[in-house]
């Protein structure tokens, strides 16, 4: 993050992805880093949690139960946050993901009790 003229701020992102190719073949543990702009309204309280689930599934019902042998919950990270009301906030929050075929894995992701939002991450065969 940096300063710019106006008062402003500025995110410069590189290296932005949604898929990749596996470091070597599976199983194989990758760290994917999620980054999650988080905005509150003016008239909000400014504080919060930031809920992460990682699955094999894109059902959000899913997301906070494992009642399904198929849909596998991968990991899960919650995280406080304040906020200043009116302004924006960001999360990183890094998934250390076991996984034993290629394919789409989904972060699913909210804040407090609200909708669930799926971020996709393909997984590929490496190149050997």
């Amino acid at each position: 993050m940096r300063q710019a003229p106006g008062p402003s701020s500025r995110i410069d992102i590189t290296g932005v992805f949604f898929s990749m190719a596996a470091p070597s073949p599976v199983p194989v543990t990758i760290e994917p880093h999620l980054m999650a702009l988080i905005y509150c309204d003016a008239k909000d309280k400014g504080a919060g949690v930031f809920e992460v689930i990682f699955r094999n599934s894109t059902d959000p019902l899913a997301a906070g139960s494992s009642s399904s042998e198929s849909e596998v919950h991968l990991a899960r990270n919650v995280s406080p946050f304040t906020v200043e009301p009116g302004k924006f906030t960001y999360r990183l929050v890094r998934g250390a993901l076991q996984l034993t075929d290629y394919g789409q894995i989904f972060a699913h992701c909210r804040v407090d009790l609200g909708p669930w939002l799926i971020v996709p991450l393909t997984l590929l065969p490496p190149i050997l």
